[in-house]
């Protein structure tokens, strides 16, 4: 069983949902990332979802732009993501990290994937490979022993995200807004996306884009979603030297039925 299999099923029992955390490898530089890495483990994320520093990243808002730039501009290369990627796996050994990046870096290193999952890593989304042209990349991310993710929006039609559904593995990456990743627009989590995808037999959609606030993650649960990733909150608050693990510890309380977390408090979420 895949890790990220394992999770979904340890979560399903407790009726909670996963809570995945987004970071740039190598922001502001490898021993910061290192420990924040570590951070977002101990503070409760189910799910390590890490970007890879890229000069042209499309998908991506200035939260994230940013963070991939100070990587870059300390030197972050690859071969270091990776590196940062296995001491993460040495010291976490069962939670599921996954790789969000781009075609370019995929295409321009040789045996990517196949170093990507020596690694450690369990998932990779290419964000900019559309599901019409992702069977070749699925193919290979499944002999180097990854599982793909593909990204599903509400206004996908019913024959695309039933590919989507068929090539997809670890969780379906659905969009909760069209544009940028970043907080500066709040996400719709519409639970019609995820009874189609569920009607496709696609694996657990996970809702990212716009998450931020725990008035997000409650609605994106309450959709029908498996969990959500949180990502531009997460790195704006560590560039400005935050509270980091309180966020965390916030946002993953409001993935449990109960809602005995929602004590938590003080927390400032800004939007950057």
């Amino acid at each position: 069983m895949s890790r990220y299999a394992a999770m979904f099923d340890r979560l399903g029992v407790r009726g909670e949902g996963a809570f995945g955390a987004f970071v740039m490898l190598g922001d502001p530089d490898f021993a910061n990332s290192a420990r924040l890495l570590d951070t977002l483990v101990t503070a409760g994320a189910d799910m390590i979802e890490v970007g890879i520093p890229f000069s042209d990243p499309v998908a991506d808002g200035p939260v994230i732009q940013a963070a991939a730039q100070r990587a870059l501009d300390s030197g972050i290369r690859v071969a270091d993501c990776f590196a940062l990627i296995s001491a993460l796996r040495e010291r976490h050994s069962d939670v599921p990290i996954g790789i969000l990046t781009y075609a370019n870096l995929v295409v321009a290193r040789g045996g990517f994937m196949r170093e990507a999952a020596a690694a450690g890593a369990d998932s990779l989304l290419i964000a900019d490979v559309p599901a019409l042209e992702a069977e070749p990349f699925v193919r290979e991310m499944e002999q180097a022993g990854l599982e793909p993710v593909l990204i599903a929006a509400a206004n996908t039609p019913q024959p695309t995200l039933e590919r989507i559904a068929s090539l997809s593995k670890a969780y379906t990456y659905c969009v909760s807004r069209a544009g940028i990743t970043g907080t500066h627009v709040g996400g719709q989590f519409d639970a019609g996306l995820i009874e189609r995808l569920r009607l496709a037999g696609a694996p657990p959609p996970i809702f990212g884009f716009g998450v931020s606030a725990p008035e997000h993650i409650r609605a994106a649960l309450e959709s029908g979603a498996a969990g959500v990733i949180c990502g531009s909150a997460i790195v704006d608050l560590a560039a400005r030297g935050g509270d980091v693990a309180g966020l965390v510890g916030l946002l993953k309380s409001q993935c449990f039925n109960d809602r005995e977390g929602e004590r938590l408090t003080g927390v400032m979420i800004e939007s950057p």
